[in-house]
This record gives structure tokens, C-alpha cells and sequence, in this order.
């Protein structure tokens, strides 16, 4: 297989390699930038020949914070690079090739908006989200959080439901901190069983994490006890139901009872008020410094790869604001839209700073660092067998130490919305995804490794679905022997756009190799176009 690679670039070298090699650093050699032109340059089929002009409030402060770096703006991505990085960005999910076909042709100016609102309605895009909130929340039922399969389940619902709806952010919060019950039928309450502890420290820890986006072991002794203090009467009890427990309020008289926030403000608990509930007003209140501000940042850390505070979960006072008037327009624009977090999501993806080619301007240093252009990154694990899934027509299998019957996944579920992070398989593992065992953003790793590029290229995983999946080999019958129909199908299929003319050729090249038959030459077509760095990364 590894010859149709060799075959293609060697009759078309510098299309080929190009196109393919750019994804890998979301960059194009400066040699050849040079040689196009500063001003001028446009690289088909990655951008559009619109410059960036502000769209909405981020990004006239983008471009004003721009001028005083002396920085320059990537030219727009191109429609076929927009529906197939919106579609992985909000629904984890690569579009449909009569989707990409109807929207490259459609010539509305609004059909960006357009697609954009589409995808936050749809069932995917809860599917999508629930999966990084679960990441975040410890969503896992064996060791070492042990939520058990029943609490996984009602646990992810919640998380979903929520999602779905729309759920107040502050009002997620809110009951994730303050419910009691039991963990099987108050699905909140697995925000106090999914932690590595059940001390007050350690409830306070997670709880910074998640809601505050800071390090708790980072903080003075005497800070972490007075945030400690408010979870000080959290207690645990179980039931005659196997591996159920009932998350409650200690009821012990409060008066000795010294809490104080993490701004110092000694808190004010009246007789028989639960103390997580103070903490719950102080954290959501308008005023708090950390409470939007975090999740303002997470998501725009989420759609952009690195948050204007990065890493997002390590806000502290010595970690640089990238753009603090950015931060503090999006924690207004949360609080003003009553905590909507669909008003975040629609304000950013409909930026020009979102919608930004791949491929820096010649010239500006830190372009990824600076939002000059959009930031280049491996798929997450999950997305990328789904989408692998999606494009052969095949499945995968799931195991876990937990017996049957928790670990059957019917055949149509995707790996985006499996529940339990102790469900897994190797592949999963091999390409990074997080263990759920502490809620920090780094347990994911999207780093490639020569481990994951062998197995693309040379396992029996990933030549079974090419060579046998149902959708690759209809695809393949249903273009009869037409090459040019074939390899648009393909590329539409797998990189959700048409191929160049250059890659035409070099194609049509291959499929007249001495020697090489037409159903072996899709199939490495095929295989090559996975193993590009344009269909492992977002771009």
C-alpha cells in the first residue's frame, strides 16, 4: 500500500506533498509563501480569498489587539475546510458528503450562521459535549472513582439532558454542588462520588477545578481550609442496593463552622443552612472572578485548541491573559445572556477569528499563540474511530472490567457517546483518551506517536475497514468505472472536499500503473487519503 504514496508524489510531487505535509503544522514553508506572494497568496482548496474583517465584538477586538502586535490575520478558510472543521468542532462528527456537496454549491453569504445554528440543535452536538463535561466530571465506574455502571448511566444522562436543553450554567453548578441523594436516582450527586477521596480537601479541590479553573494544592494552607470548610458536612452512606450510596448534609450545628471564599470573605452560614449552598451563591454570582471567566475560557479553549488563559484549567495570577479585554467581553456576554452558554458557542464560531484559514500569514511570529490563525491539532480519539467508522461502514468493540451485562454496546452506538470511561479499547488508549481519574485537561493527550502512525499504516484494525467496509466498497461500485467520479466521491467521503486538478492527475496516473487493478487502486486511494495528516488533525 505504501506504493500508491510513493506513485503520487513522485508524478506530482509538489501538489501532492504539499497538500498533505500542511496539516501537519498548520503552516506553509516560508520559501513558499515567499514565492506566492505576501499579499496575494492563496492556497487552494484551504482558503478563501477574503481577508479578515471584523464580523462581530471579538473580533474587533482581535484585530485591534492585532495592530499592536503588529500581527497579520490569516486569510478565511475555505467553505469545504468550514463544514468539515464546524461539523468536528460542535458534533464530533464528520459531515455527510451530500451535506458538504450542498453547502460548497450553496451561495447564500448567511449559510455559515446558518449551519452553525443547525449543528448546536442537534443531537450530536449533546453527544459531543457530554463527552468532555464526563472528562471533566470523572465519568467513569471503575477504579479508582468507582461510580459503579448505575450511577455512570444516570450520571451521563443528566450531563446530556442538560447539554441538550441548555441548562443555565449557573444552575448546572448549582446542582451539582448542593444535591443529596442517592447516586443512582440524583444523578448530581455523583459530582461528590466521582473524586479520588471524600475528605473535605478533596471535594474543595475538585470543585476549584471544575467551577474555578485553578489548581487547589497550589493555594496557601489556610485558603484551602477555609474552602474546605464548606464541604466540611458532606457525608456517605450505603444502602441494601449493591454499590448505591446516599450523598447527605452531616446535620451538626454550624456555629464553629469558619468558612471563608477563596477571596478571602469570611462566609456567613445561618443555623441550619447548608454550607454548600453559600458556596454555590458566592460561586455563581455576577461578580465572581473566576466563575464565567473559567468557562468562557474552556470553551473558547475547546473550539481553538488553547484558551486565552492556557492551560484552561490553571488560572492563577502569574499565567498570562492572551487578550484580557477578549476574556472579560465573553464573561460579560455570559452573565448578560443569564449564564446561555449556546450565546458563548454562537459568538465564537461565528467569529472571523474562528473561521480563519489554517495557514498563517508570512511573517507573523505565534500565530497559533496569538489567534492569527486557527490552530492545527490531532482528532481526539474518539472522533477519529468514529469517523473511521463513518467512512468504511464498520464498528468497533469495547472492553472493560466490569462484566457483561454493562459493557454490551449496541452496534449503532458511537464511540463519542459511550458513557463509561472504564469502557474503552485499544485503539482509545493508543490514541490518547483520558483516563477520568483527576478532571484535568491534560489527561488527554492529542499528541501523535509513532505508535498511532504505525498502526494507521501497516495494522489489520485499520486495513479490515478499508478493504471490507460495506460504504467504501458501494461507494466504489456506484462510480462504475468512473475514475473522476470515484475520486471526488472519495475525497468528499474522507476529506470532505473535491480534489485539486494536480491530485486528478496524479490519480489518474496511479489508476493506470501497469499491473495495479481498479478496485486495489480505490482501495489505496483510499487508505492514503486516511493516512494524510488532512484527515488525522483539525484544521
Amino acid at each position: 500500500m505504501l506504493k500508491v504514496i510513493t506513485v503520487m508524489f513522485r508524478n506530482d510531487c509538489r501538489s501532492i506533498n504539499f497538500a498533505m505535509k500542511i496539516l501537519v503544522t498548520g503552516a506553509i514553508c516560508l520559501s513558499a509563501a515567499n514565492a506566492l506572494g505576501a499579499g496575494s497568496r492563496i492556497i487552494h482548496p484551504y482558503e478563501k480569498a477574503d481577508r479578515y474583517l471584523p464580523h462581530n465584538k471579538i473580533d474587533t477586538i482581535i484585530m485591534g489587539a492585532f495592530q499592536k502586535k503588529k500581527a497579520e490575520p490569516a486569510n478565511l478558510c475555505s467553505d469545504a475546510v468550514f463544514i468539515r472543521r464546524v461539523y468536528l468542532d460542535v458534533t464530533g462528527t464528520l459531515p455527510q458528503v451530500e451535506d458538504v456537496r450542498k453547502f460548497i454549491e450553496n451561495p447564500r453569504s448567511d449559510k455559515r450562521t446558518t449551519l452553525i445554528n443547525t449543528l448546536l440543535k442537534q443531537k450530536e452536538f449533546s453527544e459531543y459535549w457530554s463527552l468532555k463535561w464526563c472528562d471533566l466530571l470523572r465519568v467513569k465506574a471503575e477504579f479508582p472513582i468507582n461510580l459503579w455502571p448505575n450511577a455512570v448511566q444516570a450520571y451521563h444522562r443528566w450531563i446530556q439532558d442538560a447539554i441538550a436543553y441548555n441548562m443555565p450554567y449557573d444552575q448546572f453548578a448549582c446542582e451539582l454542588l448542593t444535591s443529596s441523594g442517592s447516586n443512582f436516582r440524583v444523578p448530581q450527586v455523583n459530582f461528590y462520588r466521582a473524586i479520588q477521596g471524600q475528605e473535605p480537601t478533596s471535594v474543595a479541590s475538585a470543585a476549584a477545578l471544575t467551577f474555578m479553573g485553578t489548581r487547589f494544592e497550589n493555594w496557601p494552607k489556610t485558603k484551602q481550609d477555609g474552602m474546605a470548610a464548606f464541604f466540611s458536612q458532606v457525608a456517605y452512606k450505603g444502602t441494601a442496593e449493591w454499590k448505591e450510596e446516599i450523598v447527605y448534609l452531616n446535620p451538626v450545628p454550624v456555629d464553629s463552622l469558619k468558612a471563608v471564599f477563596p477571596d478571602g470573605t469570611a462566609a456567613k452560614i445561618k443555623s441550619g443552612q447548608d454550607p454548600r449552598e453559600v458556596f454555590a451563591e458566592w460561586l455563581t454570582a455576577p461578580e465572581n472572578p473566576w466563575f464565567a471567566r473559567n468557562i468562557v475560557n474552556r470553551i473558547w479553549s475547546w473550539l481553538l485548541g488553547r484558551g486565552i488563559i492556557h492551560e484552561p484549567d490553571d488560572i492563577r495570577p502569574d499565567n498570562p491573559v492572551v487578550y484580557p479585554e477578549l476574556l472579560a467581553y465573553l464573561e460579560k456576554e455570559l452573565i448578560k445572556s443569564e449564564y446561555d452558554l449556546l450565546h458563548i458557542y454562537r459568538l465564537i464560531l461565528n467569529s472571523r477569528t474562528y473561521q480563519q484559514s489554517s495557514i498563517p500569514h508570512p511573517g507573523t511570529a505565534d500565530a497559533e499563540k496569538l489567534f492569527a490563525c486557527y490552530p492545527v491539532r490531532q482528532l481526539e480519539a474518539e472522533v477519529l474511530i468514529d469517523a473511521l467508522c463513518q467512512i468504511s461502514g464498520t464498528r468497533e468493540t469495547y472492553s472493560s472490567p466490569i462484566p457483561e451485562p454493562f459493557t454490551f454496546i449496541p452496534p449503532e452506538h458511537r464511540t463519542i457517546s459511550l458513557a463509561d470511561g472504564s469502557i474503552t479499547s485499544q485503539f482509545l488508549e493508543m490514541f490518547g483518551r483520558p483516563s477520568r481519574d483527576t478532571g484535568l485537561e491534560s489527561e488527554r493527550n492529542v499528541q501523535p506517536t509513532e505508535t498511532q502512525r504505525r498502526h494507521m499504516l501497516n495494522s489489520t484494525h485499520i486495513q479490515n475497514k478499508i478493504e471490507r467496509g460495506w460504504r467504501l466498497r458501494n461507494l466504489t461500485r456506484r462510480t462504475k468505472g468512473n475514475r473522476k467520479k470515484l475520486a471526488d466521491s472519495l475525497y468528499l467521503t474522507i476529506l470532505s472536499r473535491y480534489p485539486t486538478e494536480s491530485e486528478r492527475q496524479a490519480i489518474e496516473d496511479y489508476f493506470k500503473t501497469k499491473g495495479i487493478k481498479a478496485n486495489q487502486a480505490s482501495i489505496d486511494l483510499a487508505w492514503a487519503l486516511i493516512n494524510s495528516k488532512e484527515f488525522l488533525y483539525r484544521h
